[in-house]
């Protein structure tokens, strides 16, 4: 199964193909099936990384896709898409196991967020020190994956306190595995069967975070064409994750204080509350004591959220953990990319314990995928490597990377470097990759470390400069 791989189902097919367009400009793999039927046998041959299924469709609907997939492959992130007058039907789904939902009718835009989101949250981007037992069906379970001390008695703390309502405030860098651990708490509650909503305060525009967080009622505002229940009811008897909590808009804290207390949400054109039985739980990369003080931060909404309080600790606090991670790793993207099995060198595992790792664990995981690719699946050397940040000096870190690359991206010819300029070395580079893995610009931005919008303006620039070369030479 490839990780982009997605397969949409929907019976309209002007519907399949705009959805099918979008997604693959974004670089997934997609497949489409004009009904619930040819879905369900498409699954039997192979499966996807994500399914998008419209909920209603002549003989088998959504709903029946949903359980049919969940059934043969409960790891696999269902999305559906639903219109008015179906919204009881979606909470339904959620409740049975759908990651997500899209209303009609919604943008392109949206659609890749929401995608994009799902896609992230079951692979554990987020991330850190996550395996996946393959083959145990419906009772597969993530792992955290630790053998340090502070880590593990953390969980067993969080173990104990999963059964509770309190709400928890999970603290740490980026990278550190927040959401995993949220995730963990979950697992472990009463809740686990029921939904696990997942809410970044800082991905959402304020202007709309207030609608996605509380819902509407149809004609609440211009655009409304009908009622949307909120994240709040769609966790309603399970867990609601706050990411980036710190980032919320500062007037609707006094609103999300006001739900933590109350136990009801008001949605917006709304005419009573309407109950709801959530968990909270709030991640933040920042200091939200210091948020207080500088008055952008509602204190009583801190003491709210601050029942638990819980600091995951950065990499470099638990660097015994780094080369047993950097092997799970590499056994994922090994099998991921149907390469044999590399090895880390000695060299390579003492680099790697020495760095301080800044992104943390997310930041192990990119390097190793980086270094799969890069070692065609043979032994990973230092050679393999690009860690950003060790000297400070942008050209000389660009110069170290192109350096390391281009043994294995012009195998076919040896170029001394010292005869060519960095830029010269730079573009040789850039075209070699976009070679080796068909003119694929997603695929080459991860081999790189940088952008698909840095590889696109970088071509740009070659191609306005050989212009100007050709010019010159007919002048």
């Amino acid at each position: 199964m490839k990780e982009k791989s997605i397969l949409i189902v929907d019976d309209e097919l002007s519907m399949r193909m705009a959805l099918s367009e979008s997604l693959m400009s974004c670089g997934y793999d997609v497949e489409t099936a004009s009904n619930g039927e040819e879905a369900l046998r498409k699954f039997e041959q192979d499966t996807f990384r994500v399914v998008i299924t419209d909920m209603r469709m002549p003989k088998v609907g959504g709903m029946d896709v949903l359980r049919g997939i969940k059934e043969k492959s409960p790891d696999t992130a269902v999305i559906v898409i639903t219109a008015y007058g179906t919204v009881n039907t979606a909470v339904e789904a959620m409740k049975k196991g759908a990651s997500d939902f899209i209303m009609k009718p919604f943008s392109l835009d949206h659609l890749e967020m929401v995608v994009k989101g799902v896609v992230a949250r079951d692979t554990g981007r987020e991330g850190t020190g996550m395996r996946s037992k393959e083959g145990c069906g419906a009772s597969c379970k993530k792992e955290i994956v630790t053998e340090d001390k502070r880590m593990r008695a953390l969980l067993k703390v969080m173990g104990t306190i999963a059964k509770s309502k309190s709400s928890v405030l999970i603290q740490g860098e980026s990278g550190t595995g927040k959401e995993l651990l949220a995730r963990y708490i979950h697992r472990h509650s009463d809740r686990a069967t029921m939904p696990f909503i997942a809410v970044n305060c800082a991905a959402i525009p304020g202007n709309l975070l207030e609608s996605e967080m509380f819902g509407y009622e149809k004609g609440a505002f211009s655009g409304a064409s009908q009622k949307k229940p909120g994240k709040f009811e769609l966790a309603d008897g399970g867990t609601l994750l706050l990411d980036e909590i710190s980032e919320m808009d500062f007037h609707l804290q006094a609103k999300l204080l006001r739900i933590i207390q109350e136990s009801e949400v008001d949605r917006l054109g709304g005419k009573s509350p309407v109950s709801v039985d959530v968990r909270i739980i709030a991640t933040t990369n920042t200091n939200l004591k210091d948020r207080v003080a500088e008055k952008k931060f509602r204190d009583d909404l801190y003491y709210r959220l601050n029942v638990i309080p819980v600091t995951v600790p950065s990499l470099r606090e638990r660097r015994g953990d780094i080369t047993l991670l950097a092997k799970v790793f590499l056994e994922k993207y090994c099998r991921l990319n149907g390469v044999d099995k590399a090895t880390l060198s000695d060299e390579v595992i003492n680099i790697l314990e020495q760095h301080i790792w800044p992104g943390n664990v997310r930041e192990l995981e990119n390097i190793i995928e980086r270094s799969v690719l890069l070692s065609g699946g043979c032994s990973i050397g230092p050679e393999h490597l690009y860690l950003e940040g060790e000297h400070g000096d942008a050209g000389k870190e660009n110069a170290k990377q192109a350096a390391l690359c281009l043994p294995i991206l012009t195998s076919r010819e040896e170029i001394a470097l010292k005869d060519m300029t960095l830029r010269e070395v730079e573009e040789k580079l850039i075209y070699e990759t976009l070679e080796r893995v068909g003119g694929n610009r997603t695929e080459a931005s991860k081999i790189l470390g940088v952008s698909v919008r840095t590889i696109r303006n970088k071509l740009n620039e070659y191609k306005s400069a050989g212009k100007q070369g050709q010019e010159s030479v007919v002048v």
